[in-house]
């Protein structure tokens, strides 16, 4: 098995590189309208928006901003197979302009302009950021009829282009059945209600004339759990404003195609760093699938001292209903560089695991790719929660 990832160092309102209907997901996080840090790029897009925001027309802005959004979601709405989900991370904002304070709803925007389109929206999941932050209150402090909220969520909203997608022949369903999640991540997961920290990354380069100094990039389990959840082994997840390469890392551990498109190119020597020094160590987050899922047979049993009904055909191992019996995790074991663009990855064979779960146990199919990966690679900054 190997799947292929593609980077486009252009404009993704534009994806004419991209055939009709040839994505089966869709994982980004766009620029926040009338969030400070992104207003130099909306005014590359629309030199427009400057001149509101110069003249203090903050809510012609905020209008403007959404419409350039709005033409990468006419985008996907066409490249999008009939079936397809869309996750799309987005904060609402707030600012002071002219000395008023308030809120702008982006995640309403949105919402709004995927429905126009003709996505229909479907339950969204609440991200709550935690935050250590000693002084999170905004306004007049103690003192009441003066302070305000502080946003401490943003939302991934879920859309689909048409009706559930259909899974037809017996290769079809049988590679959903091995694209399974287990029992105790399908409860977890599909909460409308998601806790883990936020991601912020400091970029190479200083000056104007370089990267900008912070990217918007989300934590690594959120793409990873929205292509397990959305996607099944092999398909290809698109990630329009793919910025440190995040939903593309996620694509590579969890056996998918992707493809990315980045309007900035000096981010090209970062995020060929970061793919080169990160994906083999992306079986970790597989590794510690398999662990927290012995943990959750070992609690089972010491607790209820009863046997599962049901065994996974490829580990070996019990687990709780029979949509779990032939799932798989994709394993990497290589990486290439096809180009300063594409990357092929390819996994362990399912022949090979399963003899390695045979002679080893499941608990050790991992250690030996481990211990090739942990000399090249470090992967602090991508970090699991379960």
């Amino acid at each position: 098995m190997a799947t292929e990832h593609r980077v486009y160092y252009q404009d993704a309102r534009d994806l004419s590189d991209l055939r009709d209907n040839s994505i089966e997901l869709v994982v980004t996080s766009p620029p926040y309208p009338m969030i400070e840090m992104w207003d130099a790029l909306f005014f590359q897009l629309n030199p427009r928006i400057k001149d509101c925001l110069d003249k203090g027309d903050y809510w012609h802005a905020y209008e403007y901003m959404h419409l350039e959004l709005r033409r990468v979601w006419a985008e996907l709405f066409r490249v999008m197979k009939p079936g397809a989900f869309a996750c799309i991370n987005i904060g609402d904002a707030t600012r002071t302009i002219n000395g008023k304070f308030q809120l702008f709803p982006n995640h309403s925007r949105i919402m709004h302009d995927f429905t126009e389109l003709g996505f229909d929206a479907l339950p969204l999941v609440l991200w709550r950021k935690q935050t250590n932050a000693p002084n999170k209150f905004m306004g007049s402090g103690m003192l009441p009829a003066g302070a305000y909220v502080t946003l401490e969520h943003e939302y991934i909203l879920i859309f689909r282009k048409g009706n559930k997608r259909v899974f037809s022949s017996e290769a079809e369903k049988q590679n959903r059945m091995e694209s399974a999640l287990f029992w105790e991540e399908r409860n977890s997961w599909f909460s409308d209600l998601w806790e883990f920290k936020g991601s912020r990354q400091v970029l190479n380069g200083k000056g104007k004339n370089t990267l900008r100094q912070r990217s918007g990039a989300f934590p690594f389990i959120l793409p990873f759990r929205l292509i397990n959840m959305y996607s099944v082994l092999g398909d290809t997840v698109l990630d329009p404003f793919l910025g440190t390469g995040t939903t593309m890392l996620a694509a590579m551990a969890c056996g998918r195609n992707s493809v990315g498109y980045e309007i900035e190119p000096l981010f090209a020597d970062h995020l060929n760093g970061i793919i080169l020094q990160e994906s083999l160590s992306l079986n970790r987050f597989q590794e510690e699938r398999i662990d927290n899922h012995l943990g959750v047979v070992k609690r089972y049993l010491e607790e209820r001292n009863k046997p599962f009904k049901h065994q996974n055909r490829f580990y070996n191992f019990p687990v709780m209903t029979k949509q779990e019996t032939l799932l798989k995790l994709p394993v990497i074991q290589d990486v290439f560089q096809q180009s300063s663009q594409v990357y092929t990855v390819k996994y362990v064979s399912p022949e090979k695991i399963k003899q390695m779960v045979e002679t080893r146990g499941v608990e050790q199919i991992f250690s030996t790719l481990t211990e090739k990966a942990s000399g090249k690679n470090s992967a602090a900054q991508l970090t699991i929660d379960y």
